[in-house]
């Protein structure tokens, strides 16, 4: 049986790969400090640790350092670009010390696989055109900069027989997103305004664009990752290569709620975020075969019928 370490076990995309791993048999630990994440939301099965990762104290709980780790999978952290400017600091604890202390704690247990949820805001201001990961890095936010220094950690801890994979996320969306969040998650923002407030409320211009994926295909690209025998430390774009305008995908919204008068307003923009970014992803599906992304149409048709019928845990 595979053990798993899996770090914000209690939040959007954690919570969902605690369920594929556990149907496949893993024995899932998790942690999550609950800052952001809801422990209504971890699966029943899971091995629940209620700490920071950022802290030498959650590695002395009972149900982790008595196990043997094959992997760690590390998708805690702070997620939004604009909330890092409120506290530069925590914001580097949240994205880069909790990586350093779970890279430090592997090696104790000599650990000697590491996946990574990084993000495509690494990539910072670029031009039109599909970005692949050889594109230069200028980040925009102090949420970036951390996801950074993090993949430049993973490299430095190959010394140490750590092989890693970090997945430059783009824009996930779908079930299970916290709908109440109104700073992270741009699809989750306009959809939580359309059914609370009758409105949306769009902070940039309308011809922004982002990579929208949908979060079954981020937990399909990590579950082939873990059966994978991948060796030192490499990057992937976890994206579609499909350009949608943030006008586009209000549309979709608007549309797919049967109400196509809903009011749109536009202000202005946030700190350190980003124009537009479209993924190349030959990368990841010249290594992973048979990958297929659901379409923005499809995704946020789900999206809706899950927050309108949601699902029982």
């Amino acid at each position: 049986m595979k053990k798993v370490l899996l770090t914000g076990v209690a939040g959007f995309i954690g919570s969902t790969l605690a369920t594929s791993f556990l149907e496949k048999g893993y024995s899932v630990t998790g942690i999550d400090n609950l800052k952001t994440g809801y422990i209504d939301n971890i699966p029943q099965g899971v091995i629940f640790v209620n700490g920071d990762c950022a802290e030498l104290g959650t590695y002395e709980n009972a149900e982790i350092n008595k196990e043997k780790f094959d992997v760690i999978v590390h998708m805690a952290g702070q997620s939004s670009g604009e909330v890092s400017f409120d506290d530069p600091c925590l914001d580097l604890s949240d994205n880069c010390l909790s990586t350093l202390r779970l890279l430090e704690f592997a090696r104790t247990i000599s650990c000697t696989k590491f996946i990574f949820a990084s993000s495509m805001s690494v990539y910072g201001e670029v031009k039109e055109g599909y970005i692949n990961e050889t594109h230069s890095t200028q980040p925009l936010s102090m949420y970036a900069v951390g996801k950074l220094a993090s993949e430049s950690y993973l490299r430095l801890f190959e010394r140490y027989n750590i092989d890693s994979v970090s997945l430059r996320l783009f824009n996930i969306y779908g079930p299970g997103q916290n709908m109440s969040n109104l700073r992270q998650g741009m699809a989750s923002i306009y959809l939580a305004q359309a059914l609370d407030l009758g409105k949306i409320e769009v902070k940039g211009k309308p011809n922004r664009f982002r990579d929208l994926v949908f979060i079954d295909d981020v937990v399909r690209v990590i579950g082939e990752f873990m059966d994978l025998n991948f060796k030192g430390s490499e990057v992937y774009n976890v994206c579609t290569g499909i350009k949608t305008e943030v006008a586009e995908l209000v549309n979709i919204i608007k549309n797919t709620l049967g109400d196509k008068n809903l009011p749109v307003s536009y202000i202005d923009g946030t700190p350190g975020d980003q124009f537009g970014i479209i993924g190349d992803n030959s990368k990841l599906t010249t290594y992973i075969k048979d990958i297929e992304f659901t379409d923005v149409e499809t995704g946020i048709s789900k999206f809706v019928s899950s927050v309108k019928m949601p699902a029982e845990k």
